[in-house]
């Protein structure tokens, strides 16, 4: 899977970088399984990620769930795990299955590739879902062809026109010329992210060179209500939702109407695909809301997220979910202990969890995490430790409590983090449990992320 080389005559196409997946080191997985499979998690060096592989599987199959309800297809995101066990179970539940995911890494192709997804047929679309960097044209253009060659198809994102540019600029020296299947990234709000507003001139002027483009064919129309997080009820993020398909069926219907009021321009063959989500609006995904988002749709509508299967406190802040669906947590040991060290007089305690282990990632819940059990919060963090302070009763709400609730030194406490996909970056490997076959306390399971750009 290596990147094609290219003369450096063009001045859009700059000296391509690579992304070196034959050589990036991972644990081996079965290594790691005959160390760690059946013993109790009170055996683990901590800091530790804990996986419940039958919550994750719940969350799986109610996503699927979510999706049907909208008649949407699903995409699903990979980037919060990076692990081949994670997206078979993304992608084929026990209430659905699809074959798209949307990466957010070069090397995540790399990887699925390398894992066998695509030979056998779990996975068949893929998009990366960065606007295309110049630099990454070649690995783009060489994964391309691996993907067709097993019978899977590679798309890409754009939002800016330069993007389509480079990609003339590149077919223009190849022989076998191509047609980059695109989606057009669309901004839905107020989150200042990748894309652009679809009643905006620049939008316009993207869209005019996209359609006009012999290198590409326009798939669809992305958009990611990252704002969405900010919800606090159901009400909240339905209304996210249908903005988001708003904002994709408008860029939908504009694309229409250029293609029907310019000569020569042909209709595209199938329809477009409206693809919308964040795992808030893809919670608010449900038959009631189906009529409202069905009407007057130009297009394919398709769902997607990706924080959805692990879940953390932000996402338990939204009020779409409890406690109970949370699928990772951070195991940690106490390493010390202060009486009377906090502000109120309260006792403070030291654990080996610290910004490296959880993030630094924060939410509208005050700290870093909270602990599962007992009514302590991971207040302050540094590099490799954390201090956990006492949090009042009514704040509590990772129950039931354990015994009185108190802590000392050498107890292992599990600590939920406030964003799942950054709090799982800083791990090597991920210790898998199954509340369905144990207690949800033996490891029954070891998956180990892919690293690296």
């Amino acid at each position: 899977m290596s990147a094609e080389e290219h003369p450096q005559t063009n001045p859009l196409i700059p000296k391509q970088s690579r992304t070196p997946y034959h050589i990036s080191g991972k644990p081996e997985k079965q290594d790691l399984v005959d160390e760690y499979k059946g013993k109790n998690l009170d055996a683990l060096r901590t800091p530790a990620l804990i996986i419940d592989r039958a919550v994750f599987a719940r969350n799986c199959a109610k996503m699927h769930e979510h999706a049907k309800a909208l008649n949407a297809r699903f995409r699903a995101h990979v980037k919060s795990h990076k692990t081949p066990e994670g997206t078979r179970l993304q992608l084929l539940s026990n209430a659905d299955e699809t074959h798209s995911i949307v990466v957010s890494t070069v090397m995540e192709v790399c990887e699925v590739f390398r894992a066998g997804l695509m030979a056998d047929g779990t996975v068949k679309d893929v998009l990366y879902g960065l606007p295309m960097a110049p630099n990454k044209i070649a690995d783009l253009s060489a994964l391309t062809d691996e993907l067709a060659a097993v019978g899977a198809s590679m798309r890409i994102l754009i939002d800016h026109p330069d993007q389509v540019k480079v990609i003339e600029a590149w077919e223009s020296t190849k022989a076998n010329h191509r047609r980059w299947s695109v989606f057009i990234k669309v901004d839905c709000g107020s989150h200042r992210r990748a894309g652009l507003k679809p009643d905006s001139p620049a939008f316009e002027h993207l869209l005019r060179s996209v359609l006009a483009s012999s290198s590409i064919s326009l798939y669809g129309f992305y958009t990611h209500a990252g704002h969405s997080y900010a919800s606090t009820s159901f009400a909240e993020a339905a209304d996210f939702l249908l903005a988001e398909v708003t904002a994709v069926n408008d860029a939908a219907t504009l694309a229409l109407s250029i293609i029907a009021n310019t000569p020569g321009m042909q209709h595209p063959r199938e329809s477009f695909v409206l693809s919308v989500g964040a795992t808030p609006t893809a919670h608010a995904a449900t038959t009631e809301l189906k009529a409202k988002v069905e009407s007057g749709l130009n297009g394919t509508l398709e769902l997607h997220a990706g924080n959805y299967p692990l879940l953390d406190l932000q996402q338990l802040n939204t009020s779409l979910i409890t406690h109970r669906d949370i699928a990772q947590r951070v195991l940690a040991t106490v390493i010390s202990y202060y009486p009377g060290r906090g502000e109120d007089g309260s006792d403070e305690a030291m654990c080996d969890a610290g910004a490296l282990a959880m993030s630094k990632d924060t939410g509208p819940r005050p700290g870093y995490g909270d602990v599962i059990g007992k009514p302590w919060r991971l207040s302050r963090v540094a590099q490799e430790h954390g201090i956990l302070t006492m949090m009042s009763p009514a704040s509590f709400e990772l129950g039931p409590l354990q015994g009185d609730g108190s802590l000392k030194l050498g107890d292992m406490v599990q600590i939920v983090g406030q964003h799942a996909c950054l709090t799982l970056a800083g791990y090597p490997w991920y210790y898998v449990v199954d509340s369905d076959v144990s207690d949800g306390n033996v490891v029954v399971d070891v998956w180990v992320p892919w690293k690296g750009w």
